[in-house]
């Protein structure tokens, strides 16, 4: 959890953010040396990087990240999908605003999904629109906009972002999932250098926990590269998904640029939909995989020809 999404730890925590925030901004470097050592208590190596921690932070911190903002723009991600001949995947969109005051809620399906293009799990999804408190929800959406998300974890590439609301359909589980799973399935698929080598599933996720499993891409299971605990679960083994190739696929297409990104695809009864690009999964401080799937990830990872801009 991000320390600005709780509100207690905001107030409580409220000069020490804003300085971290201020280094983030004016010395990214430094604080993400802090966060590092103050997460694992070793030193973050940036020179020579070996884990997969080390390689995210290396490409966020030394490289030019500018076509991660296009990506990690839940709106602007739009457009990069469709450049890649992928826009059949695209969740259908409702509407984009300036501003949550803009949102004239009247003209809104009964379901849909509300976000911030710059944030990271802020996201209101909505089932029943007769039950919303539309001015709370406004409210909360105006504070989040004035926000300059990224700062916190060193990431430039989110603070470039133009803040601004998106709606998009609401998709269903569909029956065959539902027996297995109380919530769609979100497949994290691990991509370096443009191939797949990862995928990290999540099911039966509610507010505050999901249950998770890494599988590799002939969808064998690796709990031993976990570190189970109350945030991420351990899950049962998931069947195969019948399109997994094709899946396999639509990653590799959208990551070819990146030496590293996390594609998160939905698959509802066969239809593939885009979630969206990570590029600094958990801010480099991912603590629920082990030391060695750490360096064995870190490992497939090839930095090679890769300029550095710091």
């Amino acid at each position: 959890m991000h320390i600005r999404t709780n509100p207690k730890l905001n107030k409580i925590f409220k000069p020490v953010i804003k300085f971290c925030e201020w280094l983030g901004v004016h010395h990214p470097i430094l604080l993400a040396r802090i966060r590092y050592f103050a997460r694992f208590k070793k030193p973050l190596h940036l020179k020579n990087p070996k884990t997969l921690n080390e390689k995210i932070l290396f490409l966020s911190l030394k490289t030019d990240t500018s076509l991660w903002t296009k990506c990690a723009d839940k709106y602007e991600v739009r457009d990069y999908v469709k450049e890649c001949g992928l826009e059949d995947i695209l969740i259908p969109l409702v509407g984009v605003w300036e501003h949550a005051t803009d949102i004239d809620f009247d003209k809104l399906p009964d379901e849909f999904v509300l976000k911030a293009t710059h944030g990271s799990g802020d996201i209101k999804v909505v089932t029943d629109k007769t039950m919303l408190d539309i001015p709370k929800i406004v409210a909360e959406f105006e504070d989040d906009l004035k926000h300059q998300y990224g700062a916190l974890e060193s990431g430039h590439h989110y603070m470039r972002i133009h803040p601004r609301m998106i709606a998009e359909e609401l998709i269903h589980n569909d029956p065959e999932t539902a027996k297995i799973s109380t919530s769609i399935i979100d497949y994290k698929i691990w991509c370096f250098n443009g191939k797949v080598h990862w995928l990290w599933a999540c099911a039966n996720r509610d507010e505050h926990t999901t249950e998770v499993m890494t599988y590799d891409t002939e969808w064998n299971a690796h709990p031993e590269y976990s570190i189970f605990e109350n945030d991420y679960r351990h899950g049962e083994i998931l069947p195969k998904p019948k399109n997994l190739e094709r899946m396999i696929e639509v990653a590799e297409k959208l990551a070819k640029p990146f030496p590293c990104v996390r594609v998160d695809l939905y698959n509802i009864d066969g239809k593939i939909y885009f979630g969206e690009l990570t590029f600094t999964s958990y801010g480099g401080l991912q603590d629920f995989y082990t030391d060695e799937f750490q360096l064995i990830a870190g490992s497939q990872i090839d930095l090679t020809g890769v300029k550095t801009i710091r």
